[in-house]
């Protein structure tokens, strides 16, 4: 593998089972898994990356199963902007669903732009005044706690109460449809941005891949493309802001759970993004880890799947 290969891989990546998705030219796209540097197609075993992961096999299947070699990941990585053999984003038919204002940090933010009504001059002094009122490190507070209803309670009487606190310190999670299935954007890939945002940045989140019985098989990094100028007019237009062409981004691959890699993994995760300009020389780096996250993974997974079938009614 070269280098370009190794820096977007797990650091142990020599026993990580990664499968992901793959255009191959006349064919179409094909499930595929990664071995020693090699892009395997291993479609004639799953059909699709949601067919995979209903199979309580997946693992073994990612393992052994016999395929196609296509190439190595950096070449099918040149390929990024190009109809030849190429990464496509690893999921296919599921639903994409994003749960919202799970970190203190983006708690902070979100009520910023409602604040700022999408005007971006106004975030430092707002900001400077949230900090001040209730801090910033709010990840100690359980949802839907006592401890939390105070703090509604509180910011309430202050003027602070907001959409954003509900779904952050209430008792349920923001849920919401990031982007339609089969529109997300692979590795390489440019993304979208609504034609009217102004203000709006990159946000590096942990993808969870479900199958339709709500079982977490596994996970993949992803960026929520972040419109803060629309959603920050109002809490309303978070469809617009949200679900666009190209709006959301995920890969290279999914890592499926084994005895290496447990949701415990993903819940001690450190999340690093970092951005540079190329032209300007603009360079901003971060990172969140997900013991601070307010909400369990599995809780907000949960959220997105539950369900309950009652008959309908006309009035």
């Amino acid at each position: 593998m070269t280098d370009s290969d190794i820096s977007m891989l797990p650091v142990d990546a020599e026993q990580a089972l990664l499968v992901g998705r793959a255009w191959r030219a006349g064919a179409g796209p094909s499930v595929v898994v990664l071995r020693a540097g090699q892009v395997i197609d291993i479609s004639v075993h799953a059909a699709t990356m949601t067919g995979l992961l209903e199979r309580a096999d997946a693992p073994a299947i990612a393992r052994n199963a016999p395929g196609d070699a296509l190439g190595t990941l950096d070449e099918l990585l040149a390929n990024a902007k190009t109809e030849s053999t190429r990464l496509l984003a690893p999921n296919d038919l599921q639903a994409i669903k994003a749960c919202g204002v799970t970190f203190a940090v983006s708690l902070l933010e979100r009520v910023i732009e409602e604040q700022a009504k999408g005007n971006p001059a106004r975030a430092g002094e707002l900001r400077g005044a949230m900090q001040e009122c209730i801090g910033d490190d709010l990840s100690a507070i359980k949802p839907g706690s006592p401890a939390a209803d105070k703090l509604k309670q509180d910011l309430i009487v202050r003027g602070l109460w907001s959409p954003y606190m509900e779904v952050g310190i209430g008792p349920d999670a923001e849920v919401f449809s990031k982007s339609q299935p089969m529109s997300a954007v692979g590795f390489g890939a440019d993304v979208g941005l609504h034609p009217d945002s102004r203000w709006n940045n990159p946000e590096p989140e942990i993808v969870l891949a479900v199958n339709s019985r709500g079982e977490v098989r596994g996970a993949s990094l992803g960026n929520d493309v972040n419109l803060r100028d629309i959603e920050g007019r109002s809490a309303l237009l978070l469809g617009k802001a949200k679900d666009n062409n190209a709006s959301c981004a995920i890969g290279p691959f999914i890592r499926l759970f084994d005895q290496h890699f447990t949701i415990d993994t993903i819940r001690n995760a450190e999340v690093s993004m970092l951005i540079e300009g190329a032209d300007d020389n603009f360079r901003l780096a971060g990172a969140s880890r997900m013991r601070e996250i307010s909400r369990d993974p599995l809780e907000a997974t949960r959220s997105t799947t539950a369900s309950t079938c009652r008959p309908s009614r006309s009035s």
